[in-house]
């Protein structure tokens, strides 16, 4: 599978195999295993924490559920867990902002520019009609590349106690 197909179906359907904004965090342990803990997304509170397998990011709640995804596309290549991309986990990154369109058409994924996250060296498109954001870096004088693609969260507002780690 190509890394192409694997992020134009993400955008279409909000999922990234078990991973989708509101999935059960057992859920996800349980299809990837273990990931690599990056940290929490505040210096105050120790939830929501960052996970990561390779260049997918997870940010999960205390009472965890998903509740924001993205694939970092920016390094030099893109690792993702084997079984969401038919046993492949490493791809090459430097993805066009023409081969990512053409991929979203293929697959039928209806896209618009989002004027609020398009500015200076960057252009963000937005799929509808799951949110799903792909946003390019534009090097002077070059086509635009893909820095990253990024699954909205639900609106989850937890009010459930923390749970032990």
């Amino acid at each position: 599978m190509q890394i192409l197909d694997v992020l134009a179906t993400m955008a279409k359907t909000g999922r990234l195999g078990p991973v989708f904004s509101g999935a059960d965090w057992r859920d996800v342990t349980e299809a990837f295993g273990e990931p690599w803990e990056i940290g929490t997304m505040s210096r105050r509170r120790k939830w929501p924490r960052l996970f990561g397998y390779g260049d997918l990011e997870l940010s999960v709640c205390r009472c965890r559920k998903v509740c924001l995804i993205c694939v970092q596309t920016w390094r030099d290549v893109v690792e993702l867990p084997p079984s969401v991309a038919a046993g492949t986990d490493t791809f090459p990154s430097g993805l066009t902002y023409a081969d990512v369109v053409s991929a979203l058409d293929r697959a039928g994924c209806s896209w618009e520019i989002c004027p609020s996250l398009t500015f200076g060296d960057q252009r963000t498109l937005v799929v509808t009609p799951t949110g799903a954001s792909l946003t390019f870096e534009i090097p002077e004088g070059e086509e635009p590349v893909l820095n990253g693609v990024g699954l909205p969260g639900d609106g989850h507002d937890c009010s459930a106690p923390a749970e032990g780690p």
